[in-house]
């Protein structure tokens, strides 16, 4: 069947749709064989995990590793039986009829993407130092698998959605990761009651920017709902990831988008880039925060992710950074002031002004879409020898427009309200 999706079409947002696959064997060697006179070889898989370190997460796993919170993976389906993922994936499910009923088989052009994610955000390592660990390596994940744009799915992918938004959260759901675009500001209402659903339960969604090198030249939905935490890239210099990521007043905060080793269905390793991959260290932060301060709402827990942010720049939020780069260990251990505002009232209010607006006073002349739902495309993943596990695509950096999202943009920022006010508070007590 065909998968109307009004004027968008859903798909995942894997960078420049660049995987490469890494064979392992022998890598131990040849990273011995650049360290020198080292006494000691790092694994080569965890030495490439640069943002644990980076950007703060070995800190604050002092505090905390996630543990009792739950993250659901709206994805392409979780292999669950890798090494790395170990005890990791707790319940699951299938909405498109074509997976199966525990959303462990990866559905879809892009298969490997949904394992990718979960690695990224609750890996277990294979081992003392070995493997991928991910950012909140106590977390429990939910693998909810999604068929975008699959013709043989049950359902259109926008149903997909929706459905697997509600499942999420009576299931236990504390965050949703939605690593995926819809490629337009819009979309449909059957999910202004879904993340409604989920904002009103107190889950947190996050939602990957898009990313240029694939054609999403703008943010698009869910990163456009009032009250999703939209996430953009950067590339290991933690400057702006200009093919990794769209750009748009939408974003929240930024993560790294490139240089990525995560894990691929059956348990081998892959270097990849995009914001698919930033944003589920960020819903890995959110569990981190869940788990230090489980009495705090949903509001409060976004607030102390992007009020600990590190500014970039003098525009502040920007539709490049947003509020600025994740910083985990103050994420779960700065004092910041509480605010009162939640995704809940943001989209709500936006349903009520924008929902009522865009009913057409006359019935209209205009032909029904025919669009059709379709993945990102990409060309399969590059196998490659063990040596080209030091090897990185270089990044593309050029000049963009900024996407003009600002009805959607303006409402979710104010998701974020009070955030400018914490500053500014944090700041006058700092002198």
């Amino acid at each position: 069947m065909s998968g109307a999706c009004g004027s968008g079409t859903v798909s995942r947002t894997r960078g420049r749709g660049r995987v490469i696959r890494l064979a392992l064997a022998g890598a131990l060697g040849l990273a011995a064989a650049f360290a020198g006179a080292s006494p000691a070889v790092a694994d080569p898989v965890r030495d490439r995990e640069y943002w644990l370190n980076d950007y703060g997460f070995t800190e604050a796993w002092n505090t905390t590793k996630g543990a009792g919170v739950t993250v659901a993976v709206i994805d392409t389906g979780v292999d669950a039986s890798v090494p790395d993922l170990a005890g990791a994936v707790v319940g699951g499910t299938d909405v498109s009829g074509i997976g199966s009923p525990n959303g462990q088989t990866p559905v879809g052009e892009n298969s490997d993407h949904g394992t990718l994610v979960a690695s990224l955000l609750a890996g277990r390592g294979t081992g003392p130092g070995n493997g991928v660990i991910g950012v909140a390596p106590e977390a429990s994940l939910l693998a909810v698998s999604v068929a975008l744009g699959q013709s043989d799915a049950t359902k259109s992918t926008d149903d997909q959605i929706a459905e697997a938004v509600r499942w999420s959260v009576d299931n236990g759901a504390d965050i949703i990761n939605m690593s995926l675009t819809r490629n337009s500001l819009q979309w449909p209402e059957s999910w202004d009651d879904a993340f409604l659903y989920a904002f009103e339960h107190d889950v947190i969604i996050v939602a990957a920017a898009g990313n240029r090198g694939s054609g999403t030249t703008e943010v698009g939905a869910p990163a456009t709902i009032p009250g999703v935490v939209t996430i953009a890239g950067v590339d290991r210099s933690r400057g702006a990831s200009f093919d990794a990521s769209s750009q748009g007043i939408t974003i929240s905060v930024a993560a790294p988008s490139e240089e990525l080793v995560g894990v691929l269905p059956g348990g081998s390793y892959g270097i990849w880039e995009g914001t698919s991959g930033a944003a589920p260290l960020v819903s890995g932060l959110f569990a981190l925060v869940r788990a230090a301060y489980p009495d705090l709402d949903a509001g409060n827990v976004i607030n102390r992710v992007v009020a600990t942010a590190t500014p970039v720049g003098d525009q502040i939020p920007s539709p490049i950074y947003g509020y600025g780069l994740i910083n985990a260990q103050a994420a779960v251990t700065a004092e910041v002031p509480s605010v009162t505002t939640n995704p809940t009232d943001a989209l709500a209010e936006w349903i009520r002004v924008y929902r009522r607006a865009e009913a057409p006073e006359t019935p209209s002349t205009e032909p029904p879409s025919t669009a059709v739902a379709t993945p990102l495309p990409s060309p399969p993943p590059e196998r490659v020898n063990a040596g080209s596990l030091l090897v990185v695509p270089p990044a593309l950096v050029r000049d963009v427009s900024i996407p003009l999202a600002v009805l959607m943009g303006f409402l979710t920022l104010g998701t974020l309200a009070g955030i400018g006010a914490t500053r500014h508070f944090r700041r006058v007590r700092g002198k």
